[in-house]
């Protein structure tokens, strides 16, 4: 078999590695195996690239792995169980400069990576399958998988992250070599589907699209996809990686609206007296817990947003290199303190005030709130400031360590991150 054409021979530079995670498909494995043939035959007739078939077996207790030698791919063993586990374990062990993933149950045509593949010649990092333009056969997809959650949570990535892709989890995709070690991809689940599409677009690696038809798979058996588990876990997993929706932007809400109505009734007490207004008391106690979430909040927007970059998920915001001159953890010490000390301060007022009265009822809680908030939010500042030192490897100019991460791509500033289809 190794003589046969587009198939890798020991010895010879492996161009294209075709991985298939496999769990007990013997049933589908030769029709997926004899149709990634028939694409590196065709691939190597259009680009002249020879390739490998690589199976990545997370377990197979039904022979899938003789099977598997005996077709001539290659066999991968992978302990980690899960989905992305077993794609990563291939990827890892393939020897090809291009990689394509695709589903071992026969549901993906794997002959239509030859065109996934010329995109990557052509300078795509990353070449996404579309079943919405490839076409989906009758029985391929279950009706709430199709029209509510494919279209729902790849809408969310898109708003989410900007990725501008019409199907974020086509089993069938390729890409490079390069790419997938620059991705870093973590994931053991079907999140993994979702996490390299989303490092994808934060590290500025160029996306292309391609059509992928759907068909019903040939197992006996049901799939090993759970819609709401695996819908669920796709979901958590795009918002942890968007601390923008996750924290920013609920804190700026929050604490603008807190902070607004804690002003209107500081003037409404300065200058009309606080009977007869419609932020009393109970809106007072409300707006400051707002301010307080808020700005608690955007302290863990920017934890996280500098924990990703530490990690490599996405490059640098704007805000971080012009922010990096003037804030650091003594000018967060020295502002946490600072509201401390003026809470402190309102406070002491407020118990002058109240001895003054005999210690009789106040006619507004406005000032005893205002001096517990300052109190509070200076502590979190305090607080926030040694988080970010300490993640950021007990770095007290968190903010300037992180601007000198590697700048995202250039070619991105120029160029769509994705292109239509051919």
């Amino acid at each position: 078999m190794d003589g046969d054409p587009g198939l890798h021979f020991e010895g010879a530079e492996v161009g294209v590695s075709f991985v298939m995670p496999c769990l007990n498909e013997t049933r589908s494995l030769p029709v997926c195996i004899a149709a990634c043939r028939d694409a590196l035959a065709e691939i190597e007739s259009r680009y002249g690239l020879t390739g490998e078939i690589v199976v990545a077996d997370n377990g197979s207790t039904d022979g899938s792995q003789a099977l598997a030698e005996s077709l001539g791919a290659r066999v991968v063993p992978v302990p980690e169980k899960g989905y992305g586990a077993a794609l990563r374990g291939g990827f890892k062990a393939a020897r090809g400069r291009y990689l394509v993933m695709g589903d071992a149950d026969g549901s993906y045509d794997f002959r239509e990576a030859a065109p996934m593949i010329g995109a990557l010649v052509e300078g795509a990092d990353l070449c996404m399958g579309s079943r919405f333009k490839g076409g989906i056969k009758p029985g391929a997809m279950p009706w709430k998988n199709r029209y509510i959650g494919n279209p729902l949570l790849t809408g969310i990535l898109n708003v989410l992250f900007g990725a501008r892709v019409g199907d974020a989890h086509c089993g069938l995709r390729a890409l490079t070599k390069a790419c997938f070690e620059r991705l870093a991809l973590a994931g053991d689940g079907m999140e993994f589907a979702s996490e390299m599409v989303i490092k994808a677009v934060l590290k500025g690696e160029r996306i292309v699209e391609r059509p992928a038809t759907l068909s019903p798979d040939l197992r006996d058996r049901p799939p090993h996809l759970r819609p709401w588990r695996d819908g669920w876990r796709h979901l958590r997993y795009l918002f942890m990686l968007s601390p923008w929706w996750l924290f920013t932007l609920p804190g700026l809400v929050a604490a603008g609206s807190g902070a607004t109505i804690l002003a209107l009734a500081a003037w409404n007490l300065l200058a009309r007296g606080a009977a007869d207004f419609f932020f009393g008391d109970y809106w007072v106690v409300l707006a400051s817990a707002l301010v307080g979430l808020g700005h608690l909040a955007l302290i863990l927007g920017m934890t996280t947003h500098l924990h990703q970059v530490r990690c490599g998920y996405r490059a640098p915001a704007r805000w971080v290199s012009w922010a990096s001159p003037f804030v650091t953890l003594e000018t967060m010490l020295a502002g946490g303190l600072g509201l401390a000390g003026l809470g402190v301060v309102e406070l002491l007022v407020v118990v002058a005030a109240w001895a003054g009265r005999d210690f009789s009822r106040a006619a507004h809680v406005l000032p005893a709130v205002v001096g517990a908030l300052l109190l509070t939010l200076g502590a979190q500042t305090v607080l926030g400031g040694f988080l970010m030192a300490i993640l950021e490897g007990a770095e007290a100019g968190f903010l300037a360590r992180a601007s000198k991460a590697a700048p995202r791509s250039a070619r991105v500033a120029d160029k769509p991150l994705l292109r239509p289809a051919a």
